[in-house]
């Protein structure tokens, strides 16, 4: 599959983007992923051609993404959209929720197994297990019960990990926000990602007119599909040669000082 296949990004395109699987490549370890040189670039340059309506929506910390593209910063969902940064540049969260009993269930079973990585996020947790996959039923199993016994959570099973998130809160819900919100507002939404965490993004943009791009193998709802992180890559770089070079200075944040 080639660019070409994948929708247009126009001078109207809200555009939604994952991280991990989708720019860039998934490694053993959270913290390992390696940045491709010019992503940042390529983002920065984007966002200024659609006039600041380019937003990453990630399961990771808003701060794991900002460091990871220092020292760009872009509107942007992390954890399942329980956190956001605007356009504008405000921090909305979703309510805090007791993840105490949570906490301890995956502390102990990374203690008993440590090839398991308990990620701790600020209003969310990740159980990796991409090193030992033969635990996948164990920890799905372990925490399901502990879920039982905790209020206002839910769980997501991803690639290797189990996500344990605030209720109601998806990456669907945090592309609905922005598209309720400047610069985002009245334009189509196109959102790329590569996991089935990644499917209410999908059905949100889709319901709203826009396009789904699956990135990788595996069953989707996305009506697109693209193989693989550097194809990706080559579609937004086409897109930055061929939208209009005139547009606003990109909005705050945009690149930090």
């Amino acid at each position: 599959m080639t660019p070409e296949n994948l929708p247009r990004i126009t001078p109207e395109t809200a555009l939604f983007l994952d991280f991990d699987g989708t720019l860039v490549a998934l490694a053993a370890q959270p913290d390992l992923v390696q940045v491709p040189q010019g992503l940042a670039g390529t983002l920065a340059e984007l966002h200024r051609r659609l006039n600041g309506a380019l937003a990453l929506v990630s399961g990771r910390r808003l701060l794991d993404l900002d460091t990871f593209l220092a020292p760009l910063l872009l509107p942007a969902a992390g954890e399942h959209g329980a956190q956001r940064r605007t356009a504008d540049g405000l921090m909305i969260s979703a309510p805090t929720a007791d993840l105490e009993l949570l906490l301890q269930t995956a502390e102990g079973l990374v203690a008993r197994h440590p090839a398991l990585k308990l990620e701790r996020k600020n209003l969310a947790l990740s159980l990796h297990y991409r090193q030992a996959p033969e635990l996948e039923e164990l920890c799905l199993q372990v925490m399901r019960e502990a879920l039982e016994r905790s209020r206002g959570i839910e769980l997501m099973q991803g690639k290797c990990v189990i996500d344990l998130k605030p209720e109601g809160f998806s990456k669907g819900t945090a592309i609905t926000f922005f598209m309720s919100e400047t610069p985002f507002a009245g334009r189509v939404p196109v959102f790329a990602g590569d996991d089935v965490t990644d499917e209410a993004g999908f059905e949100a943009v889709q319901r709203m007119g826009g396009h789904a791009i699956k990135v990788g193998p595996g069953p989707t709802l996305a009506r697109h599909r693209c193989n693989s992180v550097s194809q990706l890559a080559e579609w937004l770089q086409s897109a930055v040669a061929s939208l209009p070079g005139n547009g606003s200075p990109a909005r705050q944040p945009g690149f930090a000082a």
